[in-house]
């Protein structure tokens, strides 16, 4: 009898943990946020003169900020991609891990005339070992012929390769004469890397 009571218990405090998870995690990406409004430059980026473009999707900031300084580094010009079924809170999480695997989304712009760019760099989180599904759907949408595309991600646990070779297939398909993929682990939430060294390291790769 005290061990079922024991085992009641601990599924009980199992239970409560895991529904305090996605809470805490929405909370986290609240902060994260209002962090990276502060690093984040609604203005064009490029001279007008850009050879580059990035576009990126970002939750939270964190990749955003990224692409932004690649941007400015690069002289690129800058794309930052919407998807209201995603925005931040609990219901934007909840959609995220529901979808993280696939290649559909609605998305804003879900086309942009890169006929004039030599290098696209696309950018977005990994979910669940994949990039986003916005970046997938702009994919779908959009043509790379020609052109140099790099993808790069931030992340707090792991990518899976497939998931990147696939995503690399789908962007030859397309038109792409090459591809790379950089990528910058952040480490799990609450031991992340600051984003100054966030940039440095991906700038080091």
């Amino acid at each position: 009898m005290a061990i079922l009571k024991w085992l009641l218990v601990s599924l009980a405090v199992a239970a409560v943990l895991a529904a305090l998870v996605p809470i805490v995690v929405t909370q986290i990406e609240y902060y994260q946020a209002r962090e990276n409004r502060q690093h984040l430059d609604s203005r064009p980026v490029s001279d007008g003169a850009a050879r580059s473009a990035v576009i990126v999707f970002s939750r939270s900031g964190n990749t955003a900020v990224l692409g932004q300084h690649i941007a400015r580094k690069e002289n690129a010009d800058y794309f930052r991609l919407e998807a209201s079924a995603y925005k931040l809170g609990l219901m934007g999480w909840i959609h995220a891990m529901r979808d993280a695997r696939s290649s559909e989304a609605v998305i804003t712009p879900q086309t942009v005339d890169l006929s004039g760019y030599d290098t696209v760099y696309l950018g977005s989180p990994i979910w669940l070992y994949s990039p986003a599904p916005p970046i997938w759907a702009f994919v779908d949408r959009n043509r790379f012929d020609g052109q140099h595309v790099v993808l790069f991600n931030t992340f707090n646990s792991n990518f899976e390769p497939g998931y990147i070779d696939a995503f690399r297939q789908n962007v030859l398909d397309r038109g792409a004469r090459s591809f790379e993929h950089r990528f910058v682990k952040r480490g799990r939430m609450g031991q992340q890397l600051s984003i100054d060294e966030m940039i440095e390291a991906f700038d080091q790769l």
